[in-house]
């Protein structure tokens, strides 16, 4: 298992010690949620002998797997400040902290409450493998609007940590019960990105997991890692961080699924253009050894 250390030693995906590092800043916004620190301008007022004028802002290092191609920030919030950073997600004061700091997210905010339009694709790619009306776990689902087969299930169980008001048709997993029900297809899609320790949220899925379940782990397949196809020299391009703390490759998500015996079915490489922005999915479909 991961060492859960504050400042990451070893890859969230394969647990190799040999990464590279770079500097670079954490956000803003997320610096604000997670640590309560705000940007500071340092002036000639401070009387700072040794340190330069300007904006001072929270620093991190951008490390990459020399192993696997893992992308990640060094710091692995705790439970308390993945807390803080999600706090109110995507509610009132969430979306006006952040459009403080960030204007142009007042223009994304309308389209989180819509389904995404590329989730038919998805069941497309799975549905010959499934029962006509499958039994699903979505792990991390929120209200279950981008659940997969939403609308034509036996079962949809959401397990998430934010108890909201769930979708019609979609019941509240009983963590008690999961390990005595059959699934069909369990879910993971747009958490693992968000996480201090990956390896550790999927690990929670495996009771779940029994004969003939297939998971389905969905990720951003990031511009950065797209764009540099194997290249394990990511470090020191990675600038900034922000919610989203992992940035998987192919290889990434393999070694993961064999770190927890997990075999490999299937990959997923999908555009998608949900609204705001076009980029890709990076789904990969695994079962039980």
């Amino acid at each position: 298992m991961v060492d859960r250390e504050f400042v990451a030693n070893r890859c969230i995906c394969c647990e190799s010690d040999q990464l590279h590092r770079s500097p670079a800043v954490l956000m803003p916004f997320v610096a604000l949620r997670v640590f309560g620190h705000e940007p500071v301008e340092i002036t000639p007022e401070w009387g700072l002998r040794d340190l330069r004028q300007g904006t001072a802002y929270t620093l991190c290092n951008s490390l990459q797997c020399q192993e696997c191609g893992a992308l990640f920030l060094d710091y692995r919030f705790t439970d308390e400040q993945m807390s803080a950073l999600y706090r109110d997600y995507r509610g009132t004061e969430y979306n006006a902290q952040r459009i403080r700091f960030e204007p142009g997210y007042v223009n994304v905010v309308p389209h989180y409450h819509q389904r995404a339009a590329y989730l038919t694709q998805v069941q497309a790619w799975l549905a010959p493998r499934l029962p006509e009306a499958p039994a699903v776990l979505d792990w991390g689902g929120d209200t279950g609007v981008n659940s997969l087969f939403r609308d034509h299930h036996r079962l949809l169980h959401i397990h998430d940590i934010s108890g909201v008001e769930l979708v019609p048709g979609a019941e509240r997993a009983d963590p008690e019960l999961i390990s005595c029900t059959h699934y069909d297809l369990v879910t993971c899609s747009q958490v693992l990105e968000h996480v201090a320790f990956p390896a550790d949220v999927v690990r929670q899925m495996l009771p779940a997991i029994g004969e003939g379940t297939l998971l389905y782990l969905e990720v951003p397949h990031e511009a950065l890692v797209r764009e540099h196809p194997g290249s394990l020299e990511l470090a020191p391009l990675k600038r900034h961080w922000h919610e989203h703390v992992n940035f998987f490759s192919e290889e990434a998500m393999r070694r993961l699924l064999r770190q927890l015996n997990l075999e490999l079915v299937d990959v997923l490489h999908l555009p998608v253009d949900v609204g705001w922005t076009r980029g890709e999915v990076l789904g990969v479909l695994a079962r039980a050894l």
